[in-house]
């Protein structure tokens, strides 16, 4: 009767060892590698930066004197528009700078798809946010509807306080 409990004792420990060696072969396969990881961030950053553009451009539409510049490199990539204006009060000369400027941020090591939006309406910061998700658990719905958001936040700030 020992000899029966022991030998079912090993066995069920070895069907429990080849359990848990399978779940982690299958936990370790199932976990994105560096590769997919880093290949992810760059389609997403590809159609973000194409969104991003796009609303920069309706910026510009909506707001004739902007300019627009693309942005690219250790910054990230993205677009911003912007405009110097001048202005002569009384004989008196001031400048009134404007810009926004949106930027998918370069893969590192963190593993986040990292948006940066920042935004001046004549010499007065507006916002300076950023938005980052596990690259494994990105919505890029999520992203676009912020990209829209801070957009139109931006076109009612801007036109609220020009002149």
């Amino acid at each position: 009767m020992s000899d029966d409990f022991q030998s079912r004792l090993e066995s069920a420990i070895q069907r429990g060892q080849r359990r848990r060696d399978h779940s982690a072969s299958e936990a370790k396969r199932k976990e994105l590698t560096e590769e997919e990881l880093k290949r992810l961030h760059t389609s997403y950053r590809l159609s973000l930066s194409e969104r991003i553009e796009a609303k920069m451009r309706s910026i510009i539409d909506a707001f004739p004197g902007f300019r627009q510049e693309s942005l690219f490199g250790e910054i990230g990539w993205g677009s911003a528009c912007y405009r110097d204006d001048l202005r002569i009060k009384s004989g008196r000369r001031s400048n009134a700078y404007s810009r926004f400027e949106m930027v998918i941020r370069p893969y590192s090591d963190l593993r986040v798809l990292d948006l940066k939006g920042k935004a001046t309406v004549e010499n007065g910061e507006i916002f300076n946010r950023s938005l980052f998700r596990d690259i494994a658990e990105v919505d890029v719905q999520e992203f676009e509807e912020v990209i829209d958001a801070w957009t139109i936040e931006y076109a009612e700030q801007y036109a609220a306080k020009s002149v």
